[in-house]
């Protein structure tokens, strides 16, 4: 795991025996849960199983809209009703873009008592400009290692990810651009989103072709992924491709889709659908779609 550049504490480098290898997770975060949503939020099931991982109505939620490119984020700020719907009254908004403040204790004591931590949308990069190697970010470890969970849409998604696609301040047309890190939440992958609403499906294999160590996942609109250590569940409206330079599909295809209530092993590379037990997809096959 990626730590602060700062000096290490025991409680810090406690977190790293935590997230490191040696848990046995390789790919996920060895506690609490991810929840990576490809954009557009409208599904009540994605915001209802993130509010239920985080303790329910009573849950303690920081909502970071530093992605969106505002000065300021007030309580009117519309990143917070679908929470709010969802009956959860105890919600703090965290914004900065300056890191020193992102290093402060004033600015992350409400991360420290939070439950779960949510990503808005916008342009990924400013995520990593203003939290990066910051105590924010040791504090967004330390919340999943008690156990939380961290969620995002857009580029709340992307950025949970090791290597950050489309991370480019000019565009988000430039897959490989002038910021490539991730949180890494997700150790050697990089996640795509708005997949088949923006017909982005073939994006991710520049990607892969030129870091082949890397695991691709593109997630459509209202369509999420759900990880708990090294495996996640498809949740939501559409579909989830993996793209992984490693192995070759039956089918001949570049990627792969799975559906809502297909699982796939991220250690293992390995998807699964769900009947009364989990059935490996020993043949998958790019499955038809149309763009909505």
């Amino acid at each position: 795991m990626r730590r602060p550049s700062t000096a290490v504490s025991a409680f810090g480098l406690a977190l790293i025996l935590t997230h490191g290898t040696a848990t046995g997770q390789e790919v996920g975060p060895a506690n609490g849960s991810l929840v990576v949503v490809g954009g557009a939020m409208q599904s009540e099931e994605i915001v209802n199983r993130f509010v239920q991982l985080a303790g329910g109505t009573g849950a303690r939620i920081v909502v970071i809209p530093t992605a969106g490119g505002a000065e300021s984020y007030g309580p009117s700020f519309g990143g917070l009703r679908p929470f709010q719907r969802a009956g959860v009254t105890d919600l703090a908004l965290r914004h900065t873009n300056d890191r020193a403040e992102a290093d402060s204790e004033a600015f992350v004591a409400a991360i420290r008592e939070a439950t779960g931590v949510w990503f808005t949308g916008g342009r990924q990069w400013r995520l990593a400009d203003s939290y990066l190697g910051t105590r924010t970010e040791e504090e967004l470890w330390a919340l999943l290692a008690r156990g939380g969970v961290i969620g995002g849409s857009s580029a709340g998604a992307t950025i949970q990810g090791s290597y950050l696609a489309r991370g480019d301040t000019r565009t988000n047309t430039i897959m490989m651009g002038d910021h490539e890190e991730g949180f890494g939440f997700l150790r050697n992958t990089a996640i795509d989103q708005h997949l088949l609403r923006r017909n982005r499906q073939f994006d991710l294999l520049e990607i892969i072709e030129a870091r082949p160590d890397l695991l691709g996942i593109g997630i459509d609109e209202n369509t999420a992924i759900v990880v708990r250590g090294d495996r996640f569940e498809v949740i939501g409206e559409s579909y989830v491709a993996i793209y992984d330079n490693q192995s070759t599909l039956d089918s001949g295809g570049r990627f792969f889709f799975l559906s809502p209530g297909d699982q796939y092993d991220l250690a293992e590379r390995r998807a699964y659908r769900v009947s009364r037990q989990l059935v490996p997809l020993e043949r998958v096959e790019s499955r038809p779609w149309s763009r909505p």
